[in-house]
């Protein structure tokens, strides 16, 4: 059973910065970040390897980035220059042995 725990949600004013953390009961061979705003479907953020290749929706390219360490367990997701979409429930994510494991999500609110 893989856990996923998320932290660093916040409220933040347009052009803002915030840092999203989350650390797992295992070492998933992918771990990333989805995010899914009010009314809508849940999408893809950002997502890496456990050798560091990344992987970036177009929305956060130049703005987001995601990185992780391997000996915490954790993966992390910097978000740069936020704007009002961005506003989202922002969850973790493990893709580990052929499953899908989810945080229980850390709400973001950008406000403009």
């Amino acid at each position: 059973q893989m856990h996923l725990v998320e932290s660093g949600g916040g409220l933040v004013q347009a052009g803002g910065s915030l840092r999203l953390s989350c650390v797992a009961s295992g070492s998933p061979f992918i771990m990333g970040w989805f995010r899914q705003a009010p009314g809508k479907q849940r999408e893809l953020v950002a997502s890496i390897t456990i050798g560091g290749s990344t992987n970036y929706a177009e929305f956060a390219k130049g703005r987001f980035t995601i990185s992780r360490d391997n000996a915490k367990r954790a993966v992390f997701l910097q978000m740069n220059s936020l704007k009002p979409e961005d506003t989202a429930v922002y969850y973790c994510n493990a893709f580990h042995f052929a499953q899908n494991y989810w945080g229980q999500g850390t709400r973001v609110t950008v406000s403009s």
